[in-house]
């Protein structure tokens, strides 16, 4: 079975939208390490409309992150959406064509390395809600944003996590894996 992952840079107040505004200067030598890592690993990247609509008006022509955007470029990227439809212009991007969580099981029983979830804030609480999110990285920066979206929300429901890994950077971030306790 294939491993699911999710990674968002998190402040401490629990932001995770927009980490350009308030990511400064935190980002270090073990935070590149990691996602070298991650990189290294993932074949297949899970997107939603809003992260695929951003990311393939940037990366395609990026040149600011050459080793991010060849690595996200080529790879294979299935997009959720209810409005786009047909074909997709960014290499190797295809809609989804079943239901989220049903298409994500599927894929997860496939053959191939690790798929991730990319830019996206719903589809990692949706897949880790559902219990097909196998790890949630959260990269906290020593940074309280003040404002943006959270990952969580009040209503959600009582979910129990353990502690997968934790490493402390140079920089102060705490990069926190937790899987779904009993999973």
């Amino acid at each position: 079975m294939r491993k699911l992952t999710a990674g968002l840079f998190y402040s401490v107040d629990g932001v995770v939208e927009s980490p350009n505004l308030w990511q400064f200067d935190s980002f270090d030598d073990e935070l590149g390490a990691g996602m070298e890592q991650m990189m290294a690993r993932v074949e297949t990247g899970l997107l939603g409309r809003i992260g695929y609509e951003q990311w393939a008006g940037y990366w395609p022509g990026a040149a600011a992150d050459a080793d991010f955007g060849a690595f996200i470029n080529p790879l294979q990227k299935f997009v959720a959406s209810r409005t786009l439809s047909g074909e997709l212009e960014w290499q190797n991007s295809r809609l989804m064509d079943a239901p989220l969580e049903e298409f994500v099981a599927t894929l997860k029983n496939g053959n191939g390395g690790e798929i991730a979830v990319f830019a996206s804030i719903s589809l990692t609480r949706q897949l880790l809600f559902a219990d097909l999110l196998d790890s949630l990285m959260l990269m906290v920066h020593p940074v309280i944003a003040g404002s943006g979206r959270r990952l969580f929300e009040d209503g959600d429901p009582v979910t129990r996590l353990e502690l997968q890994d934790s490493q402390r950077t140079s920089k102060g971030n705490m990069i926190l894996s937790y899987g779904r306790k009993g999973a």
